[in-house]
């Protein structure tokens, strides 16, 4: 194949869009920061919401 056997980590911005895609395929929602929330914990509303380290 054109990979290596071996394992891949995405960008911690790809990470979350792939958790978030899979909470749709079973049935779960997310809720969005509110500013004041996000502010509190340190991240954007946007996110990401882990360092780049943290890994799911």
């Amino acid at each position: 194949g054109k990979y290596p056997n071996e394992v891949f980590t995405l960008p911690k911005h790809l990470d979350e869009k792939v958790a978030a895609l899979h909470l749709a395929a079973v049935g779960a929602e997310l809720d969005t920061l509110s500013q004041d929330q996000a502010e509190y914990i340190g991240v954007t509303v946007a996110g990401p919401f882990k360092p780049e380290t943290y890994r799911y």
